[in-house]
C-alpha cells in the first residue's frame, strides 16, 4: 500500500479498483436486463442478437469474452446474461481458483445452460486453463486418479454451459484461451451523458434529490467510469446533507469536488503531482518512469497502472523511446506556459500523437 500524504493510492476515491463499499453499493444499482442497461449500446445489440438465438436453439450461449477497463460494468453483463438466459450464475475469480481440482469441482457442480462468470481470468495458471480446454470445447475434463505407474485419466463428461470470462488485460491472456471464446467483446469508457443517465438513476434509486445539471457535473468528473460516478454520488449526498438541503445540485457537486481535490477533468491530487513532476522537475519530459517514481516517492508499477492510463487517455500524457512526455494540452491544463524554446518543442508531443508513440518499460 504507498501513502501519499493522508491518503494512500490503493484508496484513491477516483481509483477503478472494486472496494467492499462498492460492493454494496453497486449490488442495490445493477440492472437486471439489458433494457435496464445504460451505454455499451453496440455490445448490448451484439449480445441480445446472441442470447435470442441461443434461446431459439434451446442451447448454451457461446462463451464470451469481456474485456476493458475496470469498472465499465463486466460482472454486471455477466449477471444479465444469465438472466436473460434463464439459468443461474455462478461467480469466481481467476486468481481464487489455484489448483486444477478447484476448477474441476466448480465446473463438477454446474447444471445445464449454467454461466460461469470467471473474473480477472488473466490471473488463471496454466496448469488450471489445460483442465478449461476440454471443459469449453468438449463439455468434459480429464481428472488424473492415482500416482505414478498405477496413475490413470478418468474422463468426467460435463453439462453445456457458458463461460463468461472477464479481463482488463486481453492481451496478457493466452492465445489458446483466447481461441475458445466464440463472443468477444470490448466495452468502452461512457460519456458524461451516458454517465449523466446512470447518476439520476442511481440517485432515484437510492432516494436522493438530483438535479439534471448536478448530475451532469458529476458525470464529467467521474473519468467514464460508472463505479466511479456512484462513489461520487455517495460521498457528494454527505456534503449535500450538510451544506445543502439533501439535494444534488451544481454549487453543492463543484464544492464537494472541489474539497475532495478532483478537477473539472477528474484528476485528482495524484494525476496532478505526476504531471507538475514532469513539466517543472524535468521541463516536460522525456522522463524515464523509474525516475519519475523515486522523484514522487511512489513505486512504478503504481503510476504505470494506476496514474497513466486515464491521463494517456486525455491525451496529457505521452510514453516515447525515451521516457514520459506531458502534452501541449497538460501545460494548458495545469496553468503552465508552453515552451518557448525549439528544443523545447521539439519534446512536446501533440494529443493527436500522445498514443502513437512506442511503449517503453522504463
Amino acid at each position: 500500500m504507498i501513502e501519499t500524504g493522508d491518503l494512500t493510492l490503493d484508496h484513491r476515491i477516483v481509483s477503478t479498483e472494486e472496494t467492499d463499499e462498492d460492493l454494496a453499493l453497486e449490488r442495490g444499482l445493477r440492472p437486471l436486463t439489458l433494457s435496464e442497461y445504460i451505454g455499451q449500446d453496440k455490445v448490448k445489440e451484439n449480445l441480445s442478437v446472441y442470447i435470442q438465438a441461443a434461446k431459439r436453439r434451446e442451447g448454451a450461449l457461446d462463451h464470451v469474452l469481456l474485456y476493458g477497463p475496470p469498472g465499465l460494468g463486466k460482472t454486471t453483463l455477466s449477471a444479465i446474461i444469465a438472466r436473460e438466459m434463464g439459468v443461474n450464475l455462478r461467480i469466481t475469480t481467476g486468481p481464487a481458483i489455484e489448483r486444477p481440482g478447484d476448477l474441476a469441482a466448480i465446473l463438477t457442480n454446474l447444471s445445464p445452460g449454467d454461466v460461469l462468470f470467471i473474473d480477472e481470468i488473466h490471473r488463471l495458471t496454466r496448469s488450471v486453463e489445460e483442465i478449461l480446454y476440454p471443459a469449453l470445447e468438449d463439455h468434459a475434463i480429464d481428472i488424473i486418479v492415482g500416482k505414478g505407474p498405477s496413475a490413470r485419466s478418468l474422463r468426467v463428461d460435463l453439462p453445456e454451459f457458458t463461460l463468461v470470462g472477464a479481463t482488463t488485460r486481453a492481451g496478457q491472456l493466452s492465445a489458446p484461451l483466447r481461441d475458445r471464446f466464440g463472443i468477444i467483446q470490448r466495452l468502452e469508457l461512457y460519456s458524461p451523458e451516458q454517465l449523466a443517465e446512470i447518476i439520476s438513476r442511481s440517485a432515484m434509486i437510492l432516494g436522493i434529490p438530483c438535479t439534471p445539471d448536478g448530475a451532469m457535473e458529476l458525470a464529467r468528473r467521474s473519468r467514464g467510469t460508472p463505479r466511479i460516478a456512484n462513489r461520487l454520488l455517495k460521498r457528494v449526498r454527505d456534503f449535500a446533507d450538510v451544506l445543502g438541503n439533501g439535494e444534488i445540485t451544481l454549487v453543492i457537486v463543484r464544492t464537494a469536488l472541489d474539497r475532495l481535490e478532483i478537477d473539472e477533468l477528474g484528476l485528482d491530487s495524484n494525476d496532478r503531482r505526476m504531471l507538475e513532476m514532469i513539466i517543472r522537475g524535468y521541463g516536460g519530459g522525456p522522463v524515464g518512469l523509474e525516475t519519475l517514481a523515486a522523484a514522487l516517492g511512489e513505486e512504478a508499477v503504481t503510476l504505470e497502472d494506476v496514474c497513466e492510463p486515464y491521463l494517456m487517455q486525455l491525451g496529457f500524457l505521452s510514453r516515447t523511446p525515451r521516457g514520459r512526455c506531458a502534452t501541449l494540452l497538460a501545460y494548458e491544463h495545469m496553468g503552465f506556459p508552453a515552451p518557448q524554446t525549439a528544443a523545447d518543442a521539439g519534446q512536446m508531443p501533440l494529443a493527436a500523437d500522445a498514443g502513437q508513440m512506442p511503449l517503453i518499460d522504463g
